[in-house]
């Protein structure tokens, strides 16, 4: 290391200049019209690969350039994230992370500051992963791996992560349990932060364990776990499949084997991997694996 770097700002500046303020004048000088040319020319070079990559979900900050300044819903994801990542682990030293439908990847960016070792991120669309790269190389996080995979494929990725990531996609299937069940099968290690948009009611049923055929009224009541099926488009959507209710969300973490340790926020939750009920009756979801033929089992 320089011995300039290990002295003290005062004398930093003396052997540097004097104490009469013309280093910092220096350091701190106006850039030049050569240097505001280059650095204009960067930002709209980078503004054109993002609107070339448009439109955006997530809006990030790229070098001074929002990706989605107009979002229907504001800063997002920036401001919802903000409202629950005090919930989530400070430090992800040493710790695997895998973000199913990583979208632009900004949660992706987001455990890299937080240090985690490995980051993957996995998406079905080429766009998305497209400006997911865009935003991690400006960033400075270079080092996140990118792959088009499909929810439903994760268990060709042959192993378990430390923490995954399974925000905003829920309700984008037509099989919604299946993908549960085949993260919590395949790559599920510990850690799983949820979220899924929710319509109806907000309020959470207590259940019995059972109940008799007879039994009818129970399925018209608001809290009873619900899960919507849309047969058109929800909000000018043709992907919006499935949207659960507040009972129906949690129900179907806890049946694919996630116990909720809390409800971070409004529709977002940190759950852990637990036994699955009824798992003594054979595996929820197995993925194709070759056998010794060479054939699928």
């Amino acid at each position: 290391m320089s011995d300039l770097l290990l002295l003290e700002p005062t004398k930093l500046i003396r052997c540097c200049g004097g104490d009469d303020g013309s280093f910092l004048k220096r350091i701190n000088r106006p850039m030049n019209l050569a240097e505001r040319t280059i650095r204009l020319g960067r930002e709209s070079e980078l503004r054109a690969r993002i609107e070339e990559l448009g439109p955006w979900f997530h809006n990030m900050d790229l070098g001074g350039v929002s990706t989605a300044p107009e979002h229907f819903l504001g800063d997002y994801p920036t401001k919802k994230f903000t409202r629950f990542a005090p919930h989530l682990p400070d430090d992800l030293s040493g710790k695997s992370v895998l973000d199913i439908g990583c979208n632009a990847g900004f949660y992706s960016i987001e455990m890299k500051r937080r240090g985690a070792e490995r980051v993957l991120a996995v998406d079905s669309d080429d766009r998305y992963l497209a400006q997911a790269r865009l935003a991690s190389e400006t960033l400075g996080f270079d080092d996140i791996e990118f792959r088009k995979l499909d929810v439903y494929d994760v268990g060709a990725l042959c192993e378990r992560f430390d923490l995954v990531i399974f925000m905003g996609v829920l309700y984008h299937l037509r099989h919604p349990l299946l993908a549960l069940d085949l993260i919590r099968e395949h790559v599920a290690g510990d850690l799983l932060l949820f979220q899924s948009m929710q319509r109806g009611s907000k309020h959470v049923l207590p259940l019995e364990e059972d109940y008799p055929f007879e039994e009818t009224e129970l399925f018209f009541e608001a809290g009873y776990p619900k899960l919507h099926f849309v047969e058109r488009r929800y909000a000018h959507d043709w992907t919006n499949w499935w949207v659960p209710n507040r009972a129906c969300t949690e129900a179907m973490l806890r049946s694919s084997g996630f116990s909720i340790e809390r409800r971070i926020e409004e529709e977002v939750y940190l759950c852990r991997t637990a036994e699955r009920a009824f798992a003594q009756y054979g595996p929820a979801a197995v993925y194709p694996a070759s056998n010794a033929t060479g054939g699928n089992e």
